[in-house]
């Protein structure tokens, strides 16, 4: 183990989506994360291999049957030594199960229990089911994206599930820890993804309650309204991204277009955006991106190409900076952020579920008798 959280003990109860991105943000951190898994996972019917569930990469899995008591009280066995336990069940569930945070928290007083929801522990909407462009919906971000006069676009799901969510939860359960060390008492964690998705949107909140953000798509300076602000078609139909929001950073993009500012006196009027859109629509479609990277890639215009994601492992920031890495064959973003004392990384591959059960009982202090005696009494199914 390696990284700023080197020594964290994590119970992960195996999930889809922001638990395991959470789980692996921890492990990535040096956390030892032990990823309880079902003896017979649950056909999603997207299987796509083991190795190719990046999510789950960097802990060990052992396999437990959580109807049978024998296994709810292995996952107990490790709680009872885990600085935290993350869960992505619909609020009641890990209750039903025996391990709802009140019997956790009685056999580890220290422990930050952390939940991961859509719509969070309470409310109206709490018990329905839900995903990702369902909670960005609901709290005003899914409606602020897209071009004009064109539909809400969802951004994959890397709002709701992964921004306003793991990362949260993440962010969540390295507080509580702080907090348990000091006080000596743990405490739940109830991270909702529409929460986290509206936190995420605070600064454009903000710019709406001053009057300076029109409700209308693709209006806005960071929605696409602006043509200093979008991306474009090139020659070759592969496209750029402009950033040029501010004035000097504007004025250089025009001297590379061979504009002056005579051509767009006043860049934030918003009335000429239709016109000087249309007009570096046809530049830019005069010549391919890579002569575009060629005249702007390394300026201050706030540039950058628009990348497939085969391509953006080949881009030589990204080589530079080891951006990406090879882990079993699959092509993978790495640890992220970066420690200049205590680095993160990748702890493992991804594991098969149950795959270290044996070997994480042993190191957690069960004996081999105990281990036999769970196994013959269906603790792992």
């Amino acid at each position: 183990m390696s990284g700023p959280l080197e020594g964290v003990k994590v119970i992960e109860l195996a999930g889809i989506g922001p638990g395991p991105m959470c789980a692996m943000l921890l492990s990535d951190l040096g956390a030892e994360v032990v990823r309880v898994d079902r003896p017979a996972p649950v056909d999603l019917g997207i299987d796509r291999g083991r190795k190719f569930n990046v999510l789950n990469r960097g802990r060990r899995s052992i396999a437990v049957d959580l109807k049978s008591p024998e296994g709810v009280e292995v996952v107990l066995g490790l709680v009872e030594q885990a600085d935290a336990l993350i869960e992505g069940f619909r609020p009641g569930v890990t209750e039903r199960l025996g391990l709802g945070p009140d019997v956790c928290l009685a056999r580890n007083p220290k422990l930050v229990y952390g939940r991961m929801t859509g719509w969070g522990q309470d409310g109206p909407l709490a018990h329905a089911a839900g995903h990702d462009i369902n909670y960005i919906a609901l709290t005003g971000v899914l409606d602020a994206i897209g071009v004009e006069g064109g539909p809400p676009v969802p951004p994959l799901n890397l709002v709701g599930d992964f921004g306003g969510g793991a990362l949260y939860l993440a962010l969540g359960v390295c507080a509580g820890i702080i907090e348990a060390r000091q006080s000596g008492e743990g405490q739940v964690i109830d991270a909702a993804m529409v929460d986290g998705a509206a936190s995420l949107l605070s600064a454009v909140y903000g710019i709406h309650g001053s009057g300076g953000w029109k409700e209308e798509r693709g209006t806005n300076v960071l929605d696409t309204g602006a043509h200093f602000y979008g991306t474009y078609e090139c020659s070759d139909g592969k496209w750029i991204s402009i950033g040029s929001i501010e004035g000097k950073f504007h004025a250089e993009l025009l001297e590379k277009l061979g504009l002056t500012a005579d051509d767009i006196p006043d860049r934030m009027d918003r009335d000429r955006w239709r016109e000087h859109k249309v007009r570096l629509t046809e530049l830019f479609l005069s010549k391919t991106r890579d002569e575009w990277c060629e005249i702007m890639e390394g300026t201050d215009i706030c540039f950058a190409p628009v990348l497939s994601m085969s391509e953006a492992p080949e881009h030589p920031h990204n080589v530079k900076r080891g951006t990406f890495v090879e882990l079993d064959g699959v092509v993978q973003p790495g640890p992220a952020p970066r420690f200049s004392r205590t680095p993160s990384e990748i702890q493992g591959p991804v594991p098969d579920p149950g795959e270290h059960t044996d070997a994480i009982l042993s190191d957690w202090g069960w004996s081999g008798s105990d281990i036999a005696s769970l196994r013959e009494a269906g603790a792992f199914g």
